[in-house]
């Protein structure tokens, strides 16, 4: 196979150019961290800083990982959502335990997140669903997320019937198989990039109503 494809490793003048970046600080709170960090991310990625790989296991225990986006993070847990009936949807409700993985590219950290999974209240669904563009509402009542379609056509089909049934009107409804989940955290990694790979890694575990946490070796 061949590697040229594939960006070369950093030489020491790489390292020397891109020069020393801060160390994780210590912290009880890793939620008001994360917050900081994204808003650095906001700041500084091209598009799309809440996007996150979310892990999964299907029913045979194979796991699974796709980028969904984060719509909300609090002391609660980090919440998104998706079409129930989706292969995540179906993993998430036979299996509730799930992992979050965010990285920022232009900041070179990354943030690792594990925890377990619950369906959230219809009335929050309901509320960031009317929060979506028209059409983004009539594409997610279209989609039949993750089964097999006929062609685009068929598709694109279904957009321009019900396009034509609610029009860009707010009165979209929600439809029964679209809602969202909540990751109640377990355990926080954070992980900055250092120089000739000494990265810093900062894990906190939940402990009780608090946070236990130790720095890793890279």
């Amino acid at each position: 196979m061949s590697s040229s494809v594939i960006p070369p490793t950093p030489s020491a003048a790489d390292y020397a150019d891109s020069g020393d970046r801060p160390l994780i600080p210590e912290t009880a709170d890793p939620i008001a961290l994360f917050a900081r960090w994204m808003a650095d991310a906001r700041a500084s990625e091209p598009n799309d800083a809440n996007a996150m790989s979310l892990a999964t296991v299907d029913a045979d225990g194979n796991p699974d990982v796709r980028i969904v986006l984060l719509k909300g993070v609090d002391e609660t847990g980090f919440t998104f959502f998706t079409n129930l009936e989706s292969a995540k949807g179906r993993q998430l409700a036979a299996h509730p335990n799930a992992a979050l993985g965010f990285h920022w590219k232009s900041l070179r950290r990354q943030v690792r997140v594990r925890g377990s999974i619950t369906r959230l209240p219809d009335a929050e669904a309901d509320a960031y669903f009317a929060s979506r563009a028209p059409q983004s509402r009539i594409s997610a009542i279209a989609s039949d997320q993750s089964r097999p379609m006929a062609n685009r056509a068929a598709f694109e089909q279904r957009i321009a019937e019900l396009s034509t049934v609610y029009g860009d009107g707010p009165d979209i409804p929600r439809p029964e198989f679209w809602g969202g989940f909540c990751l109640a955290p377990t355990e926080i990694e954070f992980w900055q990039d250092q120089a000739f790979r000494m990265h810093d890694r900062l894990k906190l575990y939940r402990k009780g109503e608090g946070w236990i946490s130790l720095r890793l070796y890279p």
